[in-house]
């Protein structure tokens, strides 16, 4: 009789306890079968079977507590994840590149490793929060606002093949720097939902360099701005954000938006990154989502180029289809084509194309998410 009341007890106490708080297991396991094919000399191609031509493959937990009075904690922890060969995801410790971090022999610190052998980190998000109606505060490594413009108006979502050129940039890379996508060390806030449809995002972060008078101490701080407005049909934003490096302070603006008209969703954004004392590098894309029947069709032309000699420039043309078999599964196919220009080399899904060619990449993939 005793333990049959303990055991009410503890289940008493655990059923207050799920009601003031939960945890989530979630994630993303997304296998893609690329093809990349380059063209003119000193060209190559290539098949593999890779990850996320859909979703970012990912391993996530999330959880939240009701504090009352409206007040909530929560945090998150989301891993990216290589489902193709089991590899996790690197992630950077200062918003700066390793080539800014030399190995130090005495400490050990810096040491070198090979890009996702260096075992399952949180990269994708690692943040603790406090939300109530004056909004949310969240301290981690998070998305810079600079890049929400970037992957919520491109058709692609900023992934596979398809993937916007303004974030994929000249040659593999854009010159919105380390920052682009994410920021460690962050501390953001985010306005309350009930504006009326207006939201906006505020983020300082830090590169956490010892202060002696170098040059470099500095070099990974820096700050962004995101405002938008959403409702009805009209979904609309811009980003500012400045990032500070020894070898040049990068300056990224942009401004996207969304129109459904029912029988299809119209997407464009615009992006610049400025590198002071250096290179402008800028581009757009036009797009949109297309609903048919249990699937969609998701189209765009984006491109991107830098003011440098030669301005070199590439244009890539993407046509996809996505066929969803739940809310969970779904079947997916790519085609893109890059065009490029002025010494431009820019490849698809690992090829090799040579300046002035193109490159065309094929996707085909299966999405489960849990």
């Amino acid at each position: 009789m005793k333990k049959s009341l303990i055991a009410l007890a503890v289940l008493a106490t655990a059923g207050v306890a799920s009601a003031q708080s939960s945890v989530t297991l979630f994630g993303i396991v997304d296998a893609t079968l690329a093809f990349g094919k380059g063209s003119g000399v000193g060209s190559s191609n290539k098949t593999a079977l890779t990850n996320s031509g859909y979703n970012s493959s990912r391993l996530g937990f999330r959880g939240t507590e009701d504090l009352g009075g409206g007040m909530s904690a929560s945090f998150w922890l989301e891993a990216g994840l290589a489902n193709d060969d089991g590899q996790g995801a690197g992630t950077s410790a200062n918003n700066q590149t390793a080539a800014a971090l030399p190995f130090n022999p005495v400490t050990g610190a810096n040491a070198t490793a090979r890009a996702g052998q260096q075992g399952l980190t949180f990269n994708r998000r690692s943040t603790v929060s406090l939300a109530g109606n004056f909004g949310e505060v969240r301290l981690g490594r998070d998305y810079t606002p600079q890049f929400w413009n970037l992957t919520v108006f491109d058709p692609f979502g900023t992934n596979g093949v398809g993937t916007t050129q303004t974030l994929s940039g000249i040659n593999g890379a854009n010159l919105g720097g380390p920052t682009t996508v994410r920021a460690s060390n962050s501390m953001g806030y985010f306005l309350p939902k009930n504006l009326g449809g207006f939201y906006g995002q505020v983020q300082y972060y830090l590169g956490e360099n010892i202060k002696n008078g170098a040059a470099t101490e500095k070099d990974g701080t820096g700050a962004g701005v995101r405002v938008g407005y959403a409702a009805g049909p009209i979904n609309a934003a811009l980003a500012f954000s400045s990032t500070k490096y020894a070898a040049g302070n990068i300056k990224t603006t942009n401004l996207g938006g969304q129109y459904d008209l029912g029988v299809a969703k119209l997407m464009a954004h615009y992006n610049r990154d400025r590198v002071s004392g250096g290179a402008t590098g800028k581009g757009y894309l036009l797009g949109g989502l297309i609903p048919m029947g249990a699937g969609e069709i998701r189209v765009a032309y984006s491109t991107y180029k830098v003011d440098v000699a030669g301005t070199p420039k590439s244009s890539k043309f993407a046509l996809g289809y996505v066929h969803n078999l739940s809310k969970r599964t779904a079947l997916y196919t790519t085609f893109a084509r890059v065009g490029n220009k002025g010494g431009a080399f820019s490849p698809l899904n690992g090829a090799a194309t040579a300046p002035n060619n193109s490159s065309t990449g094929y996707d085909f993939g299966i999405r489960h998410s849990f």
